[in-house]
């Protein structure tokens, strides 16, 4: 379960047709970018703010109430999304250098860079040329040894709103949603 999650959604009122008004947040986690809604207490919340949710005493978070799919976001919420996943991404650079540095082959046709938007085969082969002269150190290395990449935070963002949105076979930085874990998996997490 997530511990930390940033604020993608504040409604004050809750939601229009919730019978119980109460203040409610949208929420991004930090660690498997679950999307979450839970309820707050009196206290100023502001979007792109990261509130503790994990176990024990919350300072703003009330209760988690559910975990959300992609599709129960509210449209600001949703235009807001690739912000903040930005700024996640961007403050967990060395962890995604790391999948770079690491990715390899899901099967014989396919690796796993290959999942990765922006990155086409060529991409892919001068990521694994450059890596396997010297690890990746950081976005503006991977920027400096593969021009051709573009903007690698781009790529991670729109990898994992794609994996929010239920749109990709291979969960990478997502969990799962619940249905698929069962479905899959025999388990939940």
């Amino acid at each position: 379960m997530e511990d930390n999650a940033w604020v993608i959604e504040y409604l004050p009122s809750g939601h229009a047709s919730d019978l119980r008004k109460e203040p409610l947040v949208q929420l991004l986690g930090v660690q498997f970018f679950t999307l979450l809604e839970a309820s707050v207490k009196p206290t100023s919340i502001s979007i792109g703010q990261k509130l503790y949710v994990g176990k024990g005493e919350r300072s703003e978070v009330e209760r988690i109430r559910k975990r959300i799919n992609y599709n129960e976001l509210t449209n600001a919420a949703r235009d807001f999304l690739p912000n903040v996943l930005r700024k996640a991404i961007e403050d967990r650079e060395a962890d995604f250098i790391k999948f770079v540095n690491n990715a390899k082959p899901i099967s014989i046709r396919t690796h796993t860079l290959d999942l990765m938007p922006g990155i086409g085969k060529k991409n892919m082969e001068l990521i694994l040329a450059e890596r396997e002269k010297k690890p990746f150190e950081s976005f503006q290395d991977l920027k400096t040894r593969v021009p051709t990449l573009g903007d690698p935070v781009g790529v991670f963002v729109h990898r994992i709103i794609g994996e929010l949105e239920g749109a990709e076979k291979y969960y990478l930085f997502v969990r799962p949603p619940a249905s698929l874990q069962r479905e899959h998996f025999g388990r939940r997490y």
